[in-house]
């Protein structure tokens, strides 16, 4: 069993998925959309990738102020939850994304990619990756700590 990673934006959701033994995250894909309002095929697509992937478990990143205040954005992203929710059955969990798309944008840097074309393909799915593996370092940390084993 997999875990999802969502990062929710205006037009884009990056994608990022788990490994199945849910200890490292690879970015998947960026779906688009041509409007914020358009949501129908994106929801069609996660369900797409959760059948796909096997998912039992999906993390939105959760886009707060610096300071952790809501944002206009973060109440998007609280709407999206929602409806993935609804659509998928999966259970979700928000997790605060602050400087994802920062570290997303540093790592392009890195790999020498400086066409805005070919950053904005995909910002959005390593940003997604991002969010996934501080998920999963986190629940790993906790399930060694507890000895857990779910």
């Amino acid at each position: 069993m997999r875990i999802l990673g969502l990062d929710y934006g205006a037009r884009t959701v990056g994608v990022a998925v788990s490994d199945p033994l849910q200890i490292t995250a690879q970015a998947l894909e960026t779906i688009r959309r041509p409007r914020e309002t358009k949501l129908r095929q994106t929801l069609a697509r996660i369900e797409e990738l959760c059948a796909e992937y096997e998912v039992e478990h999906i993390v939105i990143g959760y886009p707060l102020h610096m300071g952790g205040e809501m944002s206009e954005s973060a109440e998007k992203a609280l709407a999206f939850r929602d409806m993935v929710v609804r659509r998928t059955g999966i259970p979700v969990t928000m997790w605060d994304e602050r400087l994802t798309t920062a570290a997303a944008d540093d790592i392009l840097d890195e790999a020498g990619i400086r066409d805005r074309h070919e950053r904005k393909a995909v910002i959005d799915q390593i940003a997604a990756g991002f969010i996934l593996q501080e998920y999963l370092d986190r629940y790993g940390k906790n399930r060694e700590e507890t000895g857990a084993d779910t």
